[in-house]
């Protein structure tokens, strides 16, 4: 049998592929839609970028030292929507990505 064709109960747990890293795939060209996020409206909870699976939400300290939401990175964002359905203030709205 070809070594890298193991029978399946020989093979380690999760496989043999190694994992991927969205900061190398630029997720962002996968989505049909994009977060729009309304800064007046925002209270800065920091839940948007808590929850984005790939990290397109940063959010960066003031000097207060107080979280504050920075723009999305449309490269990473894949359009889930995660950030639209966490947010308690309604402040980011999915919309149709026009290519």
């Amino acid at each position: 049998m070809n070594e890298k064709l193991k029978a399946r109960k020989n093979l380690p747990i999760g496989g043999i592929l190694k994992g991927g890293s969205s900061i190398n795939n630029k997720t962002g060209s996968w989505k049909d839609k994009k977060p729009i996020w309304d800064k007046k409206k925002c209270i800065n909870c920091g839940l948007c970028a808590l929850y984005c699976p790939e990290g397109a939400i940063k959010i960066i300290k003031d000097k207060n030292g107080n979280i504050k939401r920075i723009e999305t990175d449309f490269t990473m964002c894949k359009g889930c929507g995660l950030c639209e359905k966490i947010c308690p203030v309604k402040c980011i709205k999915m919309k149709k990505e026009i290519k």
